[in-house]
């Protein structure tokens, strides 16, 4: 998996290195759907990317955000690539935004690299070996008291049926725990997640592209990554609960008090 992690984090680093690129001389930004931006730096960092991985892989399938016509994997080595997680962000020159780069075959994840770009942030996991932040190993936090808890969520914006039961149980978090964030990049807060700054992380409406390398790298810090009933179908089904053992429990127990079960079905 040496050359596959090598090749992960040259890509990755090169769309990094186009994104800086267009922050300095500006962006020019789309509205591809509800909710929904796309800039010109999302389209040349994953061209950037793709280039990459094409040249020492390619035979490998991908399935990259801005330029797939499908989301679904086959059982062929696949790379999964998201240019930026966190568009809205970048958009606006908020400081949180990720490149994510996974390799899956057979549809299971072998390799993820995110990088945060504005704090240089490379976590990455190989499975079976770890998971680790520029170098060094990580692992999910020890919190097991409720009132301690810090978690992360992301707000339904692309899907508003679920708004009024998200909010319901968004209160309930509120009064039980310690805090909520949401920074708005699903990798990174997944990789806040490994490497123990949130103790758990909870949204809807992710793709594929959102999570492929940030869920390797939590369970390689030993966190549990599930759907929302607690199953393996977050990859396509758009709903994800992740966290330390306690918290991924709490969450998901939490999600199922308040959340209709008809709302906790996969989509996909």
């Amino acid at each position: 998996m040496s050359e596959d992690l090598d090749v992960a984090r040259r890509a990755a680093r090169e769309g990094v290195r186009i994104i800086k690129e267009y922050r300095k001389k500006g962006i020019h930004i789309k509205e591809k759907g509800f909710h929904d931006l796309v800039t010109d730096a999302d389209l040349a960092a994953e061209k950037a990317i793709l280039a990459v991985i094409k040249k020492s892989f390619p035979d490998d399938d991908v399935l990259a955000e801005e330029s797939a016509d499908h989301d679904s994997l086959s059982t062929n080595r696949t790379w999964i690539i998201d240019p930026i997680d966190g568009t809205t962000n970048f958009a606006n020159d908020f400081p949180v935004y990720c490149v994510s780069v996974a390799l899956w075959d057979n549809r299971v994840p072998k390799v993820g690299v995110v990088i945060e770009v504005n704090r240089d942030e490379e976590f990455t996991a190989v499975s079976g070996n770890g998971a680790f932040l520029n170098g060094s190993k990580i692992h999910v936090s020890k919190t097991s008291k409720t009132k301690s808890g810090f978690v992360a969520t992301g707000f339904p914006y692309n899907d508003l049926s679920l708004v009024e039961p998200y909010l319901r149980l968004f209160r309930v978090l509120m009064e039980e725990l310690q805090g909520i964030r949401r920074p708005g990049a699903a990798s990174y807060d997944l990789c806040n997640v490994a490497c123990g700054r949130f103790d758990g992380f909870y949204e809807y409406s992710l793709h594929i592209w959102d999570v492929a390398a940030a869920a390797l790298i939590i369970r390689e810090a030993g966190g549990i990554v599930t759907d929302w009933k607690g199953e393996e179908g977050w990859a396509f089904g758009q709903r994800m609960v992740a966290g330390n053992q306690y918290f991924h429990h709490y969450l998901l127990e939490k999600i199922r008090e308040h959340i209709p079960e008809k709302s906790r079905i996969n989509v996909g």
